[in-house]
């Protein structure tokens, strides 16, 4: 959107003589800013009446609208079953930097005091191909860590302290994906039930820092302080090489449905920031109770000023979008690829070298839209997510039920090799964000312990959470002393892992999956702010011996570019930074039709060659064998391979670097994968 527009510089500014404030709403009739004292903020000190421009923008100035002052809004305008409209209600700037609560509960915006030095510190624009997501909860990644001093634990300071940084670059991730950090509270419903929404999607405002993550020191020290302590968490994981990538939640607001509360958005013009009916229905395609509509200026402006804001003023690396489907829907509510928003955000000059991943999916009608977006996107792969579990759990626990697995290896080698029949040549391996585990769901630990969900904590009598895990308990489940049946598991989680840290594609790895942290089955933990969510900083052995194999495939994945393709190769041409393909059966041979289609047949080998732009020439081999009994594997012959050297095996990751050469017969353990650098 060109700088020209008529909805710049909306918010707060301070100028010399105090601070004016621009504010959209086409509905209003009147907009009123209210000044607090600045030792009652239930005391209006001083009111200005706003006035209305042609495009919608309200505007005022005060010379006591400065740095700390509290302010809100109060709007009027007509009545009718799309508005809501109350001038008694004191409401959120939409673009308000700060914002604290009165005794009495309610919201207060202040002006900002956004002085900060970043002292040298810059972004370290990790390269698209080298990026290992870790999806963590800011909260929760240090509540438990005994290192961090008590009163910084659970902080954005704690997640920057040394020891949580030093275990974040010795895992060998390289950027840390926030759950929610943006203002927000918890729903009526759950408040009602004495719960608290810990996973942070109830946004109730764009450009504020949750304050509760902060230290209390900072949550009492005045104008700022939340945002300084914010900024040195930033600061600090940029100087130690990592990066910040914020999960941002625009698709919905904490307004709830229509008889949630008001705050903001629905008190300034509700007939164009929601969707709705003319009956002043909502259509809510998040199934959060309201659905933002993109199809006006002002909410996408909205949009990408937050996250100009973040990336630029904060210093953000990038943004995890929930429900991005949502963000690309028309005054018709269909989704559009080229929706004015989603091309806004990719190609913003102001936002330019931002990472930008799209949740590709909502609720609402045509809302799975998986491999749509345009280029310079990246997507949550859940056809990823789904054929990896199925591969290694639910076949398996199929196979054993009925003899044979219900298919072949074909669908997994696609994903293997970055789902190129998802996304399209130009955009390439890297539009696919490979996970096997996310924050909503199993962990990887509790995909091999449960067969079924085990939410009777949530109140909602197990009701919530999805039902389609595609999880394998091996017998038992839930906790066992089963010697066999803990080894099988183990061995799981460490073919999962080794399949999403040696695919093509950008994988996320989510926080203490690394070491087989457990939910105790519950696979819809939002609303536990407890030692069921919080990273566990302490370890059993058998933990520490998974984070050594975590450790290993990270570096294994830096080490051999030929596992992190940035294009899709072509057949017949040399694309740079590709990999050169070929598929091999366990006779060493070509795979055929039947090879790949085949439940008896799951078993291949995978090789890659680089196609070297940047780094030196690399060629690996990948076994994978899918079935519980050992197979005797032919190594491929191969042009311009003379041997090939073991770096890891997820049956004994202890083995020795043996090095083969082509034509040798290895015996592969039941369920397992090797990998070896082809030289």
């Amino acid at each position: 959107m060109p700088e020209t527009d008529p909805l710049t510089d909306l918010g707060v500014t301070v100028t010399a003589s105090g601070g004016s404030i621009r504010v959209w709403s086409a509905s209003a009739t009147a907009i009123e800013l209210c000044i607090f004292g600045a030792r009652d903020p239930n005391w209006v000190a001083d009111s200005v009446q706003l006035v209305k421009d042609a495009a919608g923008v309200w505007a005022g100035s005060s010379p006591k609208l400065v740095a700390g002052a509290w302010y809100s809004l109060r709007a009027t305008g007509p009545t009718g079953p799309t508005h809501r409209f109350d001038p008694t209600l004191h409401l959120i700037d939409p673009y308000a930097r700060g914002l604290a609560r009165t005794a009495s509960g309610d919201w207060r915006c202040y002006v900002q005091d956004d002085a900060f030095d970043w002292a040298g510190a810059t972004k370290p624009r990790v390269p698209l191909d080298h990026t290992v997501l870790y999806e963590a909860h800011a909260r929760g990644i240090s509540k438990l860590n005994p290192a961090v001093p008590e009163e910084l634990r659970g902080t954005y300071a704690g997640l920057a302290h040394h020891t949580a940084i030093d275990y974040l670059k010795d895992l060998g991730v390289t950027t840390i994906e926030l759950l929610p950090v943006q203002q927000f509270v918890s729903e009526q419903r759950l408040i009602k039930q004495g719960l608290s929404n810990y996973w942070g999607y109830n946004t109730l405002n764009f450009f504020t820092p949750h304050a509760a993550y902060a230290s209390r020191e900072a949550q009492f020290g005045g104008t700022g302080a939340v945002l300084r302590e914010f900024k040195g968490m930033v600061k600090l994981l940029h100087e130690a090489g990592l990066e910040v990538v914020l999960d941002v939640v625009y698709n919905h607001t904490a307004e709830e449905g229509v008889s949630g509360p008001t705050t903001s958005l629905r008190g300034l013009d509700n007939a164009n920031y929601y969707r709705q009916d003319s009956a002043g229905d909502y259509i809510d395609v998040t199934g959060c109770g309201n659905t933002v509509n993109f199809a006006t200026e002002a909410s996408q402006r909205l949009v990408l000023d937050s996250l100009r804001y973040w990336a630029n003023e904060v210093q953000v690396d990038g943004f995890r979008f929930d429900l991005a489907a949502t963000l690309g829907r028309d005054a018709e509510v269909n989704f559009d690829a080229h929706h004015p928003l989603l091309e806004a955000i990719v190609n913003d000059p102001q936002l330019e070298g931002v990472k930008m991943i799209a949740e590709p999916w909502d609720v609402g009608m045509g809302g799975w839209q998986v491999g749509n977006f345009i280029e310079g996107w990246s997507e949550w792969n859940d056809d990823y997510r789904d054929r990896t579990r199925n591969f290694w759990l639910t076949d398996i626990g199929s196979a054993r039920a009925n003899g044979v697995a219900p298919i072949g290896i074909g669908q997994l080698a696609s994903k293997l090799s970055g789902s190129a029949g998802v996304f399209s040549q130009a955009r390439g391996p890297l539009a696919s964000v490979n996970f096997v585990t996310a924050h909503d769901g199993f962990t990887l630990a509790d995909l091999t312990a449960y067969n079924q969900k085990h939410n009777l904590g949530n109140g909602e009598n197990n009701r919530d959470g999805t039902d389609n895990n595609h999880s394998f308990n091996y017998g038992v489940e839930g906790p066992t002393h089963d010697a066999t049946i803990l080894s099988a598991r183990e061995k799981a989680i460490r073919n999962l892992l080794g399949t999403l840290l040696l695919s093509a594609g950008l994988p996320m790895i989510t926080a203490g999956d690394e070491f087989g942290r457990s939910q105790r089955g519950n696979n819809n933990a939002y609303c536990h702010d407890s030692e069921l969510t919080w990273l566990p900083w302490e370890r059993e052995d058998w933990q520490d011996e998974l984070l050594l194999v975590s450790q290993k495939l990270l570096r294994l994945r830096r080490e051999n570019p030929a596992l992190r393709p940035v294009r899709f190769g072509i057949f017949g041409e040399t694309v740079p930074s590709a990999t050169q393909m070929d598929w091999f059966n366990k006779e060493g041979l070509t795979m055929s039709i039947t090879d790949w289609d085949s439940p008896t047949e799951r078993t291949l080998q995978y090789l890659a060659a680089s196609t070297p732009e940047f780094e030196e020439f690399n060629r690996i081999l990948l076994i994978v064998h899918g079935l519980e009994d050992e197979e005797t594997v032919c190594l491929p012959q191969h042009a311009g391979v003379d041997s090939y050297e073991l770096l890891w095996n997820s049956a004994d990751d202890g083995a020795t670097a043996e090095t083969h050469a082509p034509g040798t017969e290895l015996v592969m353990a039941p369920a397992s994968m090797q990998l070896f650098r082809a030289l």
